[in-house]
Formats: C-alpha cells, structure tokens, sequence
C-alpha cells in the first residue's frame, strides 16, 4: 500500500527502530547487571551501599521493559494462544490476524496519547535519592510506546489490501457502535458486565490470537470506557504500577542466567556426569532428563531456558536408542511442569511480588514438591521402560569421576545461589548477577568454552523475553484493578468461602481453577490476575499461604503444558521438533502422575512448609 519511494524510506526506518531497540534494550540489561552486582559487593564487601543504585535500577528497568516490549513485537514474540487459530482454514486465520494486528496497534495508540498527559503529572514527583523528576522513567516509556507503535502500525500495513481493512474497519466499527448503544444494559445488569468484557471479548481475542497483553489491554480500556467515567490514564498508571516492582527486576536477570547456562558450558557438564551415573540402564536418559531439569530449573528459573539447555544434548542420543518422538514430548514437557517451584523460578518470584508472600519462603518451601513430583515420574517411566533392554556402554569408575570433577563447578552454582539469598548477602532480584558473574566466569576460565559472539543475542533475547512477560503482568495488574474497582474481589471471596468442605473443599476447587487458568491463560496472568484475590481467602479459611501459592504454582504448570490448550506443550513439541499428534496420546499419564503428585503434596502440609 506504499509507494516504491515510501518503501525505501521505510525501510530504512524500519531499520532504525529495530537496531535501536534492540541495542539500547541489550545495553540496559548489561547496565542492569552491573548495577545490581556493584550494589552487591559495595554493601556487603565494602560495607559501603549504594543508597542509589536501587532507584536507578526501578527506572532503567521500566526503560528496559518497555523497549523490551518493540524488541518482542518486532520479533513476534509476545505470548498468544494459536491453537483455535491453527484449526481454521488460510482466509480466516489471515482474517484473525489482520483484527489482532489491528488491537495491538489501538491498545498501543490508547496508552501512548494519555500517557503524555500522566507524563506531565509525574513532573511534580521528585525521586527521593536521585533528586530527578518523576516524568523521567515516564518519558523513556513513552519513547518506547512510540516506537512499539510504529512497529505495530508496520506489521498492519505491510501486506493488507485496501478491501481487507476496509473489512476490519467495518468491523471495528461496528462492535463499537454496538457497545456503546449497550452502555444502558452494562448499567442495568451491574457486574454483569465483567463477563462482557473480561470473559466474552478477553476470551475471543485470546482465541483469536492477539497477544495475551493486548487482549487483556482492549478489554481492560473497553470497559473502563464503556461502564465508567474513569480516566485512560488510568490504565497506564496501573500497569506502569503492576510493572514497576523492583523484585520483578529479578525476571531479566534470571533470564539471561538461564541463556548462558548453554553458552558456559554448565548444562552439558551437569548432563555428562548424570548420563555417565544412570544412562546405561533402563530408561537412564529419561532418568537423566528429569535430573537434568530438577538441577539446571535451580539455576535459571525459566522453562524455556531449561528445555532449550537439555533438549540438544540429549535428545538425539534417545531417539537413537529408540524412544518415540511423542514419549520425548511428554517426558520433557512434564519434567517442566514438576520443576515450577524449584527455586530461583520466576514463577516464585512473580508470586511473591505480586501476592506478598515472602519469596525466601516460597524458595524454601519449593524444592520438596518438585522431588515429590520427579519421583512420580521417575516410578511412571520405569515402569513403562520394564521391558527395554539397557541401552549404551557401562563408563568406567574413572571416566565418572573425571566428569565429576568437571562438573563440580556447575553443581556448586545452585548452592551458590541459595546460599546468597539465605545468607542475605543478595536479595531475590540481585542474587541473578551473582549467578551470571559466575557463570561467566566458569565459562571462560575454567571450562573455556564461552562464547562471546552469542553475548549479545543473549541480551535481546532477554529483553524481548522480559518485554513479553513483564507487559502481560502489567495489563493484567490493571485488569485485576479494575475487577477490583467493580466489586469482584467481594463476589469471589463471597463464591469461594461459601464452597463445602471448608479449607479442602477450596483447596480442590483451587487446584482445578489454577489447571484450567494455567492452560487456557498461562500460568504468570492467571497468578497476577487471580492470586491476590485468592491468597487471602486461603488465610481466611486456614490454608499456610506458603502451601497454597506452591500448590497453585504446580496447578499451573500442569495446565500449562498440558494438551489441547497449554502453550508450554506445544512449546515442547517446537522445541523437541515434534509433532503434536504424536505427543498427545503419551502424555496424559505422565500429567496424570503430576495430578497424583500434586493431591499427594496439597493433602500434607509438610511438604511445603516442613522447612519453613
């Protein structure tokens, strides 16, 4: 739709924007691990803090997300849900992809014109340590959604004929128009109308495939818009608000620590030694899968991160000794779901930040589920690997203790982290540097195999991967802000402590609402919508909030990865590079097992909280 001239000059714009994202965004980050690691050693070897460095952190971290964010779009990385979108025929999954291209760019549009206007009223806030004005972190942002902008309106343009917008603007038109000649029903009908909004068009554009964060972003400013007075200021103030908690900041650094897990060396030393222990027996390398995920999930904290680290070094050595590809997806897929809450996950992060429970005790409380659930699985694959025979070549006693000793340095990074939480040498969101300090220096010095080329790949991807999550939490803080405005908190908890059975009967429907949210909405927006809502009606009927976030957590992960909806199963099928028919039969019973594991740890408290 443009001009030979106009193309060239787009794309050179085009250019532009990408590289400027991406390289200011990778910029941060590296600025952002310094940062906190500087605040490390001058408070607790120099005795010498820096007062500072934490506010200056907040506000590069907005920056850092929020440019995150252009990085993810442009790469089209934001979360989505495309299994409804896969089943439909050429013509309309074009369709449903012009409409959320379309409600991305008016999500953007709505928050960047207001946003100029909040900008003006953060120029009045100084910052309490650095002395600088409010309307800096705000100005960065709004810079970012300009540019997101400018992205989106690309992505809608680039290929769109005259007769297809001409289709989506009718559309468009007419859901508006029939929305506001509704406004007298919403009015009517009361909280009847979250169902409008927050179920029927949240639900469509999910199954639609626009993003979860822009979905959860148009119903959000539809209704503020179609049922109240409320300023539109209003939702970037609330996600600014539901983005702008320092422990959050934990989420990038924990993401880079996961990707250089690979790039170090690390994940293959820990998966030697294990294949070296038990990988000649029966079923030894689906033994050394769901170690190798137990192990390295304590290190990175990401699902993504653990599957990408072991998936290539040992899933071709199975298939050549004969697992099927499905039985590889299921194995995987569940060995994530069982490593949820093994600590530093950003999933416990997240939780703590966003529900108030304290994060050192989720970590102290999150290792004990995961082996319950491991040794679920590991009894489910000996008995359905019985009948093989032991495949691979016995090591001898020396080659395992040479990789023992080579591994030595990977083993330690986990206890290394732990104890510098435990210690209070670092707090959750700093402890990551510690980590990637290390990391990289093992890498490079002892294993001397970094590679530094991969550092800056590294770096985008962080900031993509940060922008996609942290911009989900964001609009589903103001989601949940503004159900909390209509009165639905008091309607839930109303709904919930009403349940029969006391504590075990929420406890029941608990666990079949967090596998249903977790997935048909992944598991991080169902927390930050759902958990603050949640977590006081477990303390109010007697249930250690401790227990109930790890329980939920593990619902969630179950869900998630869990056929025909959870985004994480077909994540493994991508990752695994199979197909997903062939991974749906076998599945279920190793989530069968994670449902057992999980009644089994949700009927005995001390399971989580016998550490406390």
């Amino acid at each position: 739709m443009a001009s030979q001239g106009g193309s060239g000059v787009l794309r050179r714009l085009d250019l532009l924007v990408r590289h400027a994202s991406e390289g200011i965004a990778a910029a941060l980050v590296a600025v952002e691990v310094v940062l906190l690691l500087a605040g490390v050693v001058f408070r607790y070897l120099l005795d010498r803090p820096l007062i500072w460095s934490n506010e200056l952190a907040g506000i590069l971290f907005l920056w850092l997300v929020s440019l995150g964010t252009v990085v993810a779009l442009n790469r089209g990385e934001h979360m989505r849900m495309t299994v409804v979108l896969g089943r439909l025929g050429p013509r309309a999954q074009r369709f449903a992809a012009l409409c959320a291209r379309v409600i991305t760019a008016f999500v953007v549009f709505v928050l960047l014109v207001p946003g100029i206007g909040y900008m003006r009223e953060q120029a009045a806030i100084t910052t309490p340590t650095l002395h600088v004005s409010g309307s800096t972190e705000v100005a960065g942002q709004l810079i970012a959604l300009a540019m997101l902008l400018y992205v989106a309106l690309r992505q809608l343009f680039a290929d769109i004929t005259w007769r297809e917008l001409a289709g989506v603007a009718v559309l468009a038109a007419a859901l508006v128009v029939g929305l506001w000649q509704a406004e007298p029903v919403f009015d009517a009908i009361g909280n009847g109308a979250l169902v409008v909004f927050f179920v029927v068009i949240a639900g469509a554009c999910i199954l639609g495939g626009v993003p979860i964060a822009f979905a959860f972003g148009i119903s959000t400013i539809a209704y503020l818009n179609f049922t109240s007075t409320v300023p539109m200021s209003i939702e970037i103030n609330q996600i600014d608000q539901g983005m702008a908690s320092i422990e959050l900041l934990a989420v990038p650094m924990f993401i880079i620590l996961g990707l250089l897990l690979e790039i170090a060396g690390i994940a293959r030393a820990l998966i030697d030694l294990l294949s070296a222990l038990v990988g000649r027996y029966r079923g030894g390398l689906s033994y050394v899968l769901v170690f190798a995920i137990y192990l390295i999930a304590g290190i990175s904290g990401s699902k993504a991160a653990d599957q990408a680290a072991v998936a290539p070094v040992l899933l071709p050595e199975m298939k050549r000794r004969g697992v099927p590809p499905g039985e590889l997806v299921a194995q995987l897929a569940s060995a994530a779901a069982m490593s949820e809450t093994i600590p530093p996950s950003l999933v416990l992060i997240i939780v703590g930040a966003v529900t108030g429970v304290s994060t050192a005790a989720l970590f102290d409380g999150g290792l004990m589920p995961a082996a319950v659930c491991a040794l679920g699985l590991i009894a489910l694959i000996w008995f359905r690997s019985r009948k093989d025979q032991p495949h691979g070549e016995k090591v001898p006693g020396r080659e395992k203790l040479r990789r023992l000793v080579i591994a030595i340095p990977a083993l330690i990074l986990p206890f290394v982290i732990r104890y510098a939480v435990l210690a209070g040498i670092a707090t959750a969101t700093e402890v990551a540097t510690i980590g990637v300090a290390y990391t990289m220096f093992v890498g490079a010095v002892i294993y001397r195999g970094f590679a530094w080329k991969r550092l800056y790949p590294v770096l985008v991807e962080t900031a993509a991967l940060s922008g996609a999550i942290l911009l989900i939490i964001g609009a589903a803080s103001a989601m949940a802000w503004a159900l909390t405005q209509a009165g639905f908190a008091q309607t839930l908890t109303d709904m919930m402590t009403a349940i029969p059975g006391g504590k075990i009967g929420f406890m029941a429907v608990s666990i079949l609402l967090f596998i249903v949210l977790g997935s048909v909405l992944e598991g991080l927006p169902a927390m930050v919508l759902f958990g603050p809502l949640l977590f006081p009606i477990a303390q109010q009927v007697g249930i250690n909030v401790v227990q109930y976030a790890l329980v939920s957590i593990l619902a969630m992960g179950i869900g998630l990865f869990s056929p025909p909806f959870g985004v994480g199963f077909y994540q493994t099928c991508l990752i695994s590079r199979a197909s997903s028919d062939e991974a749906l039969g076998r599945i279920w019973p190793y989530m069968l097992m994670l449902v057992a594991a999980l009644v089994l740890i949700a009927a005995v408290p001390w399971f989580t909280t016998g550490f406390l």
